[in-house]
């Protein structure tokens, strides 16, 4: 029996044989969670990976688990619709001033003659449409791919900008979306500006003072990516210069909160009940598949790597760093044992790597132990048929 640890109230929905939800991460296989910041958090040996409900893994120690040999998931794409509709919408109520136009209407509820002042008063409300407008988006993954298209729907001039664009996203991408492999180029002139791109060195202050200085002239800005994606400190001077109209985050720091012309939501980005069951679901279907097949999808440490169901009598997963030799001292010990390998799959992510085989025969716990004892093994796990 296996067991999965939950954090954050996911419901599992009903497990499989062989599996149970457990209150306690000590003696847990797997780990699923959404908030929780697993930093601070003792993982316990037995823990052989963890799933992030969502797409963002920083509140996971991700490369001290990769030491380990501890899997970890993410789910990309199964909350890609809720963003991208709140997106969308947010383009909306930005370029027709939705917000000042019910706050104005809060602030008349006592007003005997609203009727008659909102006809004298909703000249300072005037917006302007989305059709024809250029829009840049930046990342062009699951959510960019949908934000793209659905502004090519609204009649957009929408150009797309991603050096790390995967040939199934460049498939789902509408054909009137320009892609362009310059960033200065997509900003330049755009009346609009949405980022989708996850956290990392190279993203932190991607969007700055030289890039807001390309924008149109009253752009609105929508940053509903990751917080620090977007430099805060040139984005208050591109507000308060007139560059930038309106600004509109998902991340409620301190210093947006107190920025004029910005509109704040508190990470809501993502929150509908269809993603947060898809992203449930998602997770244990990885997780699952993991400890039962030893298969990866979606890891961030760890490579991509499926052999389907295991087809000899016992299934090996070593999980190693990506050093030189490594499949050669794996496949002279087998030999040494006498075990055929009827399929193997070996992948890498440029520091760690995922050796995958299934054998003809079981293999005696010595043979085991001599691969666990290869410099450079973090963990190998031994998957019955």
């Amino acid at each position: 029996m296996r067991s999965i640890k939950v954090f954050n109230d996911i419901d599992l929905g009903r497990l499989p044989e062989g599996y149970r939800q457990t209150d306690d991460i000590d003696g847990a296989d797997a780990v699923l969670l959404r908030s929780a910041d697993l930093n601070a958090i003792e993982i316990p040996r037995s823990v052989r990976c963890i799933a992030r409900a969502g797409a963002g893994t920083n509140n996971i120690p991700v490369e001290a688990l990769a030491e380990r040999g501890v899997v970890v998931f993410n789910t990309p794409g199964a909350n890609a619709n809720a963003v991208k509709e709140l997106v969308i919408g947010l383009l909306l109520m930005g370029s027709r001033n939705i917000l000042d136009s019910v706050m104005w209407a809060q602030a008349h509820v006592e007003d005997k003659n609203a009727l008659q002042d909102a006809e004298k008063s909703k000249k300072a409300f005037v917006g302007r449409e989305l059709m024809g407008r250029k829009i840049g988006v930046i990342g062009l993954g699951a959510v960019g791919t949908q934000v793209a298209n659905a502004c090519v729907a609204l009649g957009m001039e929408v150009h797309g900008y991603d050096p790390y664009l995967t040939v199934d996203h460049a498939l789902e991408l509408d054909r009137d979306v320009t892609v362009v492999g310059d960033l200065a180029e997509l900003i330049d002139g755009a009346d609009y500006l949405t980022v989708h791109v996850p956290r990392t060195k190279g993203t932190i202050g991607l969007i700055s003072r030289p890039e807001l200085d390309l924008l149109a002239q009253g752009a609105l800005v929508l940053n509903y990516a990751r917080d620090g994606v977007i430099d805060e400190d040139a984005m208050e001077e591109a507000i308060e210069s007139g560059q930038v109209e309106t600004y509109i985050t998902d991340f409620a720091t301190p210093k947006a909160l107190h920025m004029p012309h910005t509109l704040v939501t508190p990470h809501t980005g993502a929150g509908t009940v269809e993603a947060a069951a898809n992203c449930a679901r998602m997770a244990l279907e990885e997780v699952i598949d993991y400890l039962d097949r030893g298969n990866i999808t979606h890891s961030v440490n760890y490579p991509d790597c499926s052999l389907g169901t295991c087809r000899g009598a016992s299934r090996i997963a070593c999980l190693h760093a990506n050093k030189p030799g490594m499949i050669g001292q794996i496949t002279t010990i087998l030999a040494g044992a006498s075990a055929n390998v009827g399929r193997m799959m070996n992948e890498n992510t440029g520091e760690w790597a995922y050796t995958l085989f299934d054998t003809d025969e079981h293999l005696e716990r010595e043979i085991v132990q001599a691969l666990k004892s290869i410099d450079g093994m973090c963990r190998v796990r031994v998957i019955a048929a």
